[in-house]
């Protein structure tokens, strides 16, 4: 029965994986299908049932402390519980609004094979308890991405965009795959517990080839979390990608990177034994903040608002980044870790609400632009109020989760004696409020440049952005669920 038990401890990865044969199995038997419904249906269902699994998974507290599985390759924890969650919700939502958004496409039993397949990587990615199986899962992960970004093939934005991506994202799996090579020569393992337990040893006797592996390793890492300096694919590729494919990379995949970012470098390079080589710490402490500020700054100068949240997400790396960045020894580290895992669960429900929105206005033709959303609040109330909240949740303001989430970060990174961190992200978020806000004045306040008329209303984008902005308010007293469950998650890979 235990055996039976430690199975079921995959099923959230396996629904993903179900789900894809099952599109797979359509598309043979009705290629170029015109059951749009059913693919997303398909689509979303999967994906809710990872979500819902990994939930109940987490609650009951079957996995606290951490099952391992074929050799301690994998382990299923509660850290791994709360990502696979993330990546559910944010799937199921993309997958319902794109529904509507790819109606009059083709291909699409591609496009949502594609996204449960980058969806699977992402949740083999949270249990990876291997620097193999790390980079095996990336690459599951990333590829599919590169393709997703190109989904709109006529289109030259979206395949200059993708070209990029690929080219940038080859470079950083070369040097992630580089540097797992030098961590392997210096500890004579890849295994997570054992390179741990040779760090030391790796410390003394190779200072220079352990140190620059580690360091190479985090620049793999901060390509796939878009950070400073390897975030210049980001607003790219957000940009020329479909808008649903956009949300889910700037959510899923960013939530991804930051998971095996957690596990590889508490579990696998312990500072205390580590420093001698490279202090991970101070250089994620210098990534937090050149990210969180430059992100916003570059943020408040863009007109384009599909191109704004591209920047914001790359502001928003810089905030999870003081999960990590704060891991001092002071204070209580669990908080620190837990706050980031809290942050990006908020985040994937209001950014993918956001970047769906600019899927409805897309939908619309209404314009990327500032001023091209003038008034829209007279003609979809609804969306736009949701708009509203994910706006200012983004900002920090207290309608929604993400109030909660950077209160968190602040008090952790006070709490490890780094407070000036929790200074700049609050400078920050005051920052970002200037060019959240002008989106909602935008379509509350201005008057539209002439008059608009909104012929259709599609029910699945809707649905999706509707229910995006209700658990986002729902998560501000709702995020006291979770909370201890992440802080416990946390807590235990410490």
């Amino acid at each position: 029965m235990e055996h039976v038990s430690n199975w079921l401890l995959l099923a959230p990865a396996g629904a993903f994986v179900v789900s894809a044969m099952l599109l797979f199995v359509i598309d043979s038997f009705d290629p170029e299908s015109k059951h749009d419904t059913l693919l997303a249906a398909v689509t979303t269902a999967g994906a809710s049932v990872a979500m819902v699994i990994s939930a109940a998974l987490l609650l009951s507290g079957t996995a606290d402390s951490g099952v391992e599985l074929f050799g301690g390759q994998l382990v299923v924890d509660g850290m791994s519980l709360v990502f696979t969650f993330i990546f559910g919700s944010v799937t199921a939502l993309v997958g319902l609004a794109s529904a509507d958004y790819i109606e009059d496409l083709p291909h699409k039993a591609e496009y949502y094979l594609l996204i449960l397949l980058a969806a699977t990587g992402m949740s083999l990615m949270a249990s990876a308890n291997s620097l193999a199986v790390v980079f095996v899962a990336l690459e599951l992960a990333s590829l599919p991405s590169y393709a997703l970004v190109a989904y709109l093939k006529t289109n030259r934005g979206s395949v200059e965009a993708a070209l990029k991506y690929f080219l940038v994202g080859a470079l950083s799996s070369s040097i992630l795959a580089y540097g797992i090579s030098l961590i392997y020569a210096a500890t004579g393992s890849l295994l997570l517990p054992d390179v741990a337990a040779a760090a030391g040893e790796a410390s003394e006797l190779y200072t220079g080839v352990f140190g620059v592996g580690i360091l190479m390793v985090l620049g793999g890492f901060a390509f796939k979390t878009a950070s400073v300096p390897f975030h210049f694919w980001a607003p790219e590729a957000y940009e020329g990608a479909p808008a649903p494919v956009s949300a889910f990379l700037s959510s899923a995949s960013k939530a991804a990177g930051f998971v095996v970012a957690f596990r590889v470098f508490v579990v696998a390079f312990p500072i205390d034994s580590v420093a001698g080589s490279v202090d991970w710490v101070l250089a994620f402490q210098v990534l937090a903040v050149v990210t969180m500020t430059l992100g916003n700054f570059a943020a408040a100068t863009q007109e384009n608002v599909k191109r704004m949240l591209a920047y914001s997400s790359i502001g928003h790396a810089g905030y999870v980044l003081i999960a990590l960045a704060a891991l001092t020894g002071l204070g209580d580290q669990g908080l620190v870790l837990g706050s980031g895992m809290l942050h990006l669960l908020v985040y994937g429900f209001m950014n993918t609400g956001a970047f769906l929105f600019v899927a409805l206005a897309e939908y619309w033709n209404v314009g990327r632009t500032f001023r091209d959303y003038n008034g829209l609040g007279k003609e979809a109330p609804v969306a736009c109020v949701a708009m509203t909240v994910f706006m200012f949740s983004l900002a920090g303001l207290p309608v929604g989760g993400g109030f909660l989430s950077k209160y968190f970060l602040i008090v952790g990174s006070v709490g490890a004696g780094v407070w000036w961190l929790g200074a700049v992200l609050a400078v920050n978020s005051a920052l970002s409020l200037f060019y959240y806000s002008r989106v909602v004045k935008a379509m509350w306040i201005d008057e539209p440049d002439e008059p608009r008329e909104i012929e259709r209303y599609p029910t699945a984008l809707y649905v999706a952005i509707v229910a995006a902005a209700v658990v986002t308010v729902a998560l501000l007293p709702g995020i006291l669920v979770f909370d201890s469950a992440a802080f416990d998650a946390a807590a235990a890979l410490l």
